[in-house]
C-alpha cells in the first residue's frame, strides 16, 4: 500500500490537503451546530457566556487555518478533477464557492464580536485585536450575512457530499477515495471526458 504524499500531485491529494479538508469540514459542521444551539440560550443558562466564547475562539482559529489553506492550495498542484466536462465545471464552481463562503463566514464571525472595538480572546492563548467598529445597525447587517453564509455553507456541503457519494457509488471513480487518502484503482469510468 502506497503512502500518502506530503504534497498533492496530479492523481492524489497530499496528507496536508486531506487533513485541512477534514479538520475544517468537521469544525465547520460543529460550529454550525454550536451557533444554531447558542442563539436559543437565555441569560440564565449556564452556557450563555461560554458557548459564544468557544464559538468565537474556534472561529478565529479557523480563520487562521483558512488563510494557511488558501496559501497551501495556491502553492500546490491540484489533482485532476474526475468526471464529465459539465461535472468538472460544477466541481470547480462548488470548490471556489466553498472558499468564498468560508471567508465570508469567518470574516463576519470576526467582525460581529469586535464591533465595539473589543478583541477576541482565543482560549487565553492570545487576543485577536479589533480592527473596525460598527454601529448596532451595521453589526446587525454583518450578523445577517454571517447567518446567511452559514446556511449557504451547509447547503453547499450537502451538495458536495451528494456529489462525492455519486462519484463513489455510481461512477465508481476515485474522487472520494482520494480525499480519504486511500489507494485506488481508477477504472474506465473515472477517465470519462
Amino acid at each position: 500500500m502506497e503512502s500518502i504524499p506530503f504534497k498533492n500531485n496530479r492523481t492524489q491529494f497530499g496528507w496536508v490537503a486531506i487533513a485541512l479538508h477534514w479538520v475544517m469540514a468537521l469544525a465547520i459542521f460543529a460550529m454550525f451546530a454550536l451557533g444554531f444551539w447558542m442563539v436559543e440560550l437565555n441569560y440564565y443558562d449556564s452556557w450563555y457566556h461560554d458557548a459564544p466564547y468557544i464559538h468565537k475562539a474556534i472561529g478565529m482559529l479557523l480563520l487562521f487555518l483558512l488563510a494557511f489553506r488558501i496559501v497551501w492550495v495556491l502553492a500546490n498542484v491540484k489533482p485532476d478533477i474526475l468526471g464529465l466536462a459539465w461535472e468538472r465545471m460544477i466541481a470547480l464552481i462548488v470548490h471556489r464557492t466553498h472558499y468564498v463562503l468560508m471567508l465570508a463566514l469567518m470574516v463576519t464571525g470576526y467582525l460581529i464580536p469586535t464591533a465595539n472595538s473589543v478583541g477576541i480572546d482565543v482560549f487565553g492563548w492570545f487576543t485577536v485585536p479589533a480592527s473596525l467598529s460598527f454601529t448596532k445597525e451595521e453589526a446587525d447587517i454583518v450578523g445577517k450575512i454571517h447567518w446567511a453564509a452559514a446556511w449557504a455553507m451547509m447547503g453547499l456541503a450537502a451538495l458536495h457530499t451528494g456529489a462525492a457519494l455519486k462519484h463513489h457509488f455510481i461512477d465508481r471513480d476515485a474522487t472520494l477515495l482520494r480525499m480519504l487518502g486511500l489507494n485506488h484503482h481508477e477504472g474506465t469510468k473515472a477517465q470519462r471526458r
